[in-house]
């Protein structure tokens, strides 16, 4: 027969750390939570940053609920100021200024992360093949790119979207033709100080091809210098594209846009909202990425990221 053995009871730090989490639940909660919170956004900038843009990117994903009239009809007067109805006034045809500018953001914001994105792919890959293969490649990577750095950014991208006609979409190839070289730049240095160190050496000794090599051994040193300027760059993705709906080169009426709405505004010196609520939207949205990608850069920097530590604890 056998005997069981008397039940073992629980250690003093057991039933401390079990009273503790019994009398308050709450604080466990919020610790646990804090602890999946990104760094980068615990600093004061980088949480300035992300509530301005989570509440733009609410109003970009409910424009339909929020804007109280059709952005496209003419039902008020010409140059209403801001009152009561039309909180931020008329524009020259008579409609809802505050309608136009919320259904603008589902536009401005999808169209800016996107020509990011494509940019930051399209340069890393090629400063990648750049960086890593040298010699003849790189020279005819890198001179295409001094070439489209040889000019201004918003003249080289007014002359591409002229060639191609108005219109959103020729405005984003426009953008992203001239905003990969920044990319092709950063990551083709990476990629040469990459390439030397003992690790990725010792991956080609093994026989480890070069895009197995590229992927494994060298993106990932590659990708957070890559994020925090895509981060960055999206602001003056949105800057150049309402520059390029300034001039009409950007999104065709009537469609609503920020850059047009502010080109219509400056033949109107006595609406002064017209261009100013615009302007403030790009303002807001242009700050809020740049104070996110400057908290990522500190973050992300090694010789920066204790000191941000040390400040957020």
């Amino acid at each position: 027969m056998s005997i069981s053995s008397p039940k073992q009871p629980p250690t003093n730090a057991d039933s401390t750390g079990a009273e503790a989490l019994d009398r308050n639940p709450v604080d466990a909660g919020i610790k646990r939570w804090r602890l999946r919170f990104p760094k980068a956004l615990r600093t004061p900038l980088g949480f300035v940053g992300a509530a301005i843009l989570l509440i733009w990117l609410l109003v970009a994903l409910f424009a339909p609920l929020l804007a109280p009239f059709d952005p496209l009809a003419q039902n008020f007067g010409r140059l209403v100021a801001p009152d009561g109805q039309n909180i931020l006034g008329t524009d020259t045809l008579g409609r809802d200024v505050f309608s136009r500018i919320v259904v603008a953001a589902r536009t401005t914001l999808p169209a800016a992360v996107f020509v990011v994105l494509c940019s930051a792919v399209m340069g890393s890959v090629l400063g990648a093949i750049a960086g890593y293969f040298g010699r003849f490649v790189d020279e005819i990577i890198m001179r295409i790119a001094d070439l489209v750095f040889a000019f201004p950014t918003i003249i080289l991208a007014m002359v591409i979207a002229a060639a191609l006609g108005p219109g959103l979409k020729n405005a984003i190839i426009a953008i992203l033709l001239v905003s990969w070289p920044s990319y092709a730049r950063v990551t083709r240095s990476l990629v040469m100080t990459a390439r030397s160190s003992e690790y990725v050496i010792a991956g080609r000794l093994l026989g480890f091809s070069a895009g197995k090599s590229l992927l494994r051994e060298i993106a990932p040193n590659v990708v957070s210098p890559i994020v925090v300027l895509a981060t960055l760059d999206v602001g003056t993705a949105i800057l150049t594209m309402a520059g390029l709906s300034f001039l009409s080169l950007g999104v065709v009426p009537p469609t609503p846009d920020w850059g047009a709405m502010i080109s219509e505004g400056v033949s109107q010196f006595s609406a002064w909202w017209i261009a100013f609520f615009p302007g403030l939207c790009i303002l807001t949205i242009v700050v809020a990425f740049n104070f996110i990608g400057d908290s990522l850069r500190d973050t992300l920097d090694p010789h920066t990221a204790q000191e941000v530590g040390e400040t957020t604890k």
